[in-house]
C-alpha cells in the first residue's frame, strides 16, 4: 500500500494539473458578417501556461461525420491575470490574446473540445473521441442535438446559442459548471467578478484620406491611467512606409488622463505608385492592467498622381488610338479559309500548345487589374456590367461582396463545366504557366479573355443565366454588351466542348443566346478599351481575341458571312470594295467599319448625290450616323483609291 501511495498522489497531481483549463464561453454566431465569433477558456489559476493542450474544432453536420475541421496547438499561449485566453479574429474587441481567421467557428451543431495533445494528432477528418479529453461543449444555433457527437465526447447536453444572427453567446457557470446564454463578455469573467482591465482603443475620424492630407490619430482609454502610459505604435503595410508619411509614432497618455492624439500627414509625391493602405499597428508592450480594444486599423491612402489613359472608357468610347499588338502574320493561317476550317485554323493560333500559357485563377486578379484598369483612373479597375470604376484594393477578400469587386466568368462556370483546379489559389505571376490545349477546357476557369472585373452584388445577380435573359442592371448604357459577346465568341473557339447555341440551352457546355449575342456583338463594335485589354491579356497568355482585332470574323462564324471565306485587311495597293466590311447593314444609329488598317476617310451621301457626312478613321471604327431612313451610298477612301457601299437606315 506504501509503494502505491505515491503513484496515487502522482495521479491526483496530474489530473488536478489537467482539470485547470475549460471552455469558458463561445460566440458561435454574429449578426452580418458573422465575424465577430470568438473562444473563451479559462484557467483555474492565473497566468498559467498551455503548452501541451489542443484546440479542436468538431463538425456535427452529415457530411462533417462528427470529426475535426480545424485544431490549433497551444503551446507558447499563457492566460492573463484573470485566467482567461480569448480566441477570435482580429475583429473581435477586445482583441484576442490569440488570432483565428474570421469564419472559422461554425454555426453548429458542432462541438469545441480542449486535448492534452497536439495538433499533430488531429489531422481533419478526425472523429471526436474522449482520450485525453479535458473539456468540451456541443453547442447549435437552433440545430437538433447531435446525439453522436455527444456520445464520442461523453455529454449528454447540448448548447443552444439561439437561432442564426443572434446577439447571445454561451457562457460557463462559476457555481456548477452549467452553461447558460447571455450578452457576450469577452476578456471578462462571466460572473462579472475579477481584475477589472483597463481597454485602449484606437480612433480616427474617417479610413480614407488622400496625399497631403493630415489626419489625427486618437488614443483612449476606459479609465483615467494610474502612471504615463507610452504607446508605440507602426504605420508601414507593403509598399507603405516611413517615406510616405510625416509624424510622431510614439505617444504617452499622462497620469489621470484617458486620451493623446498625434498628427499624420501623407506625404504628397509625384510617384504614380497607386493607392495605398496603412495598418495602425500597437506595440503590445503594455502591463497586464490593459487589454488592446481594437488594433491593426486600416487606413487608406489615395494616391493622387494617377494617370489617365490617351483612350476612353467603355462608356465614353474611343476608336484607333490603340493598336492590336498581334505579330505580324499572326492570321495568316487563316486567310482564305471558311466555316469549319476557318474555325480550325482559328484554334490552332489561340490553343497552341507550343505557345499559349494557362495562368491560375488566382493570377486572374493581377491580370484583371491590369487589362481591365479604369482608362479614368489608374487607381481602379473598370467593372463589366455596371460600367463603373471602382479602387483596385476593393478586391473582394471574404463572404462580403458589398462594395468590392471580383472576377466575374462570361461563360458561367456552372453553364461550361469548369471549375478551380490544382494550384489554382496560388498567384506564381506571368511566367509560371501550365501549357494548355484546345482540350484543356478546365483552363476556360483562369482564361483571361473570358473574366472581368465585376461588382461584387452584381456579379451575384449575374449568376448562371444566359445573356438575353440577362441584359445588365436597370439604366445601365450597356457598353459592355459586344465585349462580352466576343468574349464567349472566343471561348467557343478556344476550348472544345463549349458551343454558343440559339435560346437558353440545358446543356453543359452550352450558352445562349447566340441572335442576342450577335445583335450584341455589331451594335457595340470593338473600342480602345477591349484593344488595350486584348493586348494586355496577350503579355500573359500569348493568344488573343481575334474577334477585337478582326469583328469581322464573328459574321463568318456564326453571322451573314457564313460560307464566304475570310480575307485579312489587305495593303493599300490590295484595297478593294472585297476587304472593307460595313456593318450592321441594315444600320440605325451607327456602322462600324472593318478591314482597313490605314488613316481613310467615309463620307456618306444621299442617292440624289448630296452629301450628308464625312468622317476620318484608321483600323476598325464605330462611325455614328444621324441619318432618316432611306438607302444611302458611302464613299471609302485610302491612299487617293476609292471604293464606294450601300447602306440602309431602318
Amino acid at each position: 500500500m506504501k509503494k502505491l501511495f505515491p503513484l496515487f498522489v502522482l495521479l491526483l497531481v496530474s489530473q488536478l494539473a489537467i482539470s485547470q483549463v475549460v471552455i469558458n464561453e463561445i460566440d458561435c454566431d454574429t449578426p452580418g458578417t458573422d465575424t465577430g465569433e470568438f473562444i473563451e477558456l479559462k484557467s483555474d489559476t492565473p497566468n498559467f501556461p498551455l503548452d501541451g493542450y489542443v484546440l479542436v474544432l468538431f463538425n456535427g453536420s452529415t457530411s462533417g461525420n462528427d470529426s475535426s475541421y480545424f485544431a490549433l496547438d497551444l503551446d507558447g499561449q499563457t492566460t492573463d491575470v484573470n485566467g482567461l485566453l480569448l480566441i477570435g479574429s482580429n475583429t473581435v474587441s477586445p482583441v484576442p490574446q490569440l488570432i483565428i481567421g474570421a469564419n472559422v467557428i461554425q454555426n453548429g451543431a458542432d462541438a469545441v473540445a480542449i486535448y492534452q495533445a497536439s495538433g499533430f494528432d488531429f489531422p481533419q477528418g478526425t472523429q471526436a473521441t474522449t482520450t485525453n479529453l479535458i473539456d468540451a461543449i456541443v453547442y447549435d444555433t437552433g440545430e437538433a442535438d447531435d446525439v453522436g457527437l455527444l456520445t464520442l465526447l461523453g455529454l449528454t447536453e447540448q448548447i443552444s446559442e439561439g437561432g442564426n444572427n443572434n446577439t447571445n453567446s454561451i457562457q460557463r457557470n462559476e457555481t456548477d459548471g452549467t452553461y447558460y446564454t447571455a450578452t457576450p463578455t469577452p476578456r471578462q469573467l462571466n460572473d462579472g467578478s475579477g481584475i477589472v482591465l483597463n481597454g485602449i482603443a484606437i480612433n480616427v475620424a474617417n479610413n480614407q484620406y488622400t496625399e497631403g492630407e493630415t489626419f489625427t490619430i486618437e488614443f483612449t482609454t476606459e479609465m483615467p491611467v494610474s502612471s504615463n502610459l507610452d504607446i508605440t505604435f507602426t504605420l508601414d503595410n507593403g509598399t507603405f512606409d516611413a517615406a510616405d508619411y510625416t509624424g510622431t509614432t510614439t505617444v504617452t497618455i499622462p497620469t489621470g488622463q484617458s486620451s493623446i492624439t498625434t498628427n499624420i500627414t501623407l506625404v504628397d509625391d509625384t510617384l504614380d505608385e497607386g493607392d495605398e493602405e496603412l495598418i495602425i499597428d500597437l506595440i503590445d508592450n503594455f502591463s497586464v492592467e490593459y487589454i488592446i480594444l481594437n488594433d491593426e486599423v486600416l487606413i487608406r491612402a489615395v494616391d493622387d498622381d494617377f494617370t489617365v489613359a490617351p483612350f476612353g472608357t467603355p462608356l465614353n468610347p474611343t476608336f484607333g488610338v490603340v493598336t492590336s499588338t498581334a505579330p505580324t502574320g499572326y492570321y495568316d493561317t487563316m486567310d482564305g479559309l471558311a466555316d469549319a476550317n476557318l474555325r480550325d485554323a482559328m484554334q490552332a493560333i489561340i490553343a497552341d500548345p507550343a505557345v499559349v500559357r494557362a495562368q491560375t485563377y488566382a493570377d486572374v486578379y493581377d491580370i484583371l487589374r491590369e487589362a481591365d484598369q479604369n482608362p479614368a483612373n489608374s487607381n481602379q479597375v473598370w467593372l463589366v456590367y455596371t460600367e463603373q470604376g471602382r479602387a483596385k484594393l476593393d478586391v473582394q477578400s471574404g463572404s462580403n461582396n458589398t462594395g468590392t469587386w471580383n472576377r466575374e466568368h462570361t461563360f458561367p462556370r456552372s453553364l461550361a463545366g469548369y471549375n478551380s483546379i490544382e494550384a489554382d489559389d496560388v498567384a506564381d505571376g506571368r511566367d509560371v504557366f501550365w501549357v494548355t490545349r484546345a482540350d484543356s477546357l478546365r483552363h476556360g476557369n483562369s482564361d483571361g479573355h473570358a473574366l472581368r472585373a465585376a461588382d461584387g452584388p452584381e456579379n451575384s445577380s449575374r449568376g448562371n443565366q444566359h445573356y438575353g435573359q440577362y441584359t445588365g442592371p436597370t439604366g445601365t448604357a450597356g457598353s459592355f454588351r459586344g465585349d462580352v459577346a466576343r468574349s464567349v465568341f472566343f471561348l467557343a473557339v478556344r476550348y472544345n466542348g463549349l458551343s454558343v447555341e440559339n435560346g437558353f440551352p440545358a446543356t453543359t457546355g452550352q450558352i445562349g443566346d447566340l441572335a442576342t449575342l450577335l445583335d450584341w456583338h455589331r451594335n457595340d463594335p470593338p473600342d480602345d478599351f477591349e484593344m488595350n485589354r486584348n493586348n494586355v491579356v496577350y503579355t500573359w497568355q500569348f493568344n488573343r481575341n481575334p474577334f477585337i482585332d478582326h469583328p469581322e470574323l464573328v459574321e463568318h462564324l456564326w453571322g451573314n458571312q457564313i460560307g464566304v471565306a475570310w480575307q485579312q485587311p489587305l495593303s493599300t495597293e490590295e484595297f478593294t470594295a472585297e476587304t472593307i466590311k460595313l456593318y450592321p447593314n441594315p444600320a440605325k444609329n451607327h456602322i462600324t467599319i472593318a478591314g482597313i488598317q490605314q488613316e481613310a476617310s467615309i463620307e456618306i451621301f444621299s442617292v440624289d448625290g448630296r452629301k450628308l457626312q464625312t468622317s476620318q478613321f484608321s483600323g476598325t471604327t464605330q462611325i455614328p450616323l444621324q441619318l432618316q431612313s432611306g438607302m444611302y451610298v458611302a464613299k471609302i477612301t485610302v491612299d487617293e483609291k476609292t471604293v464606294t457601299k450601300k447602306i440602309i437606315i431602318q
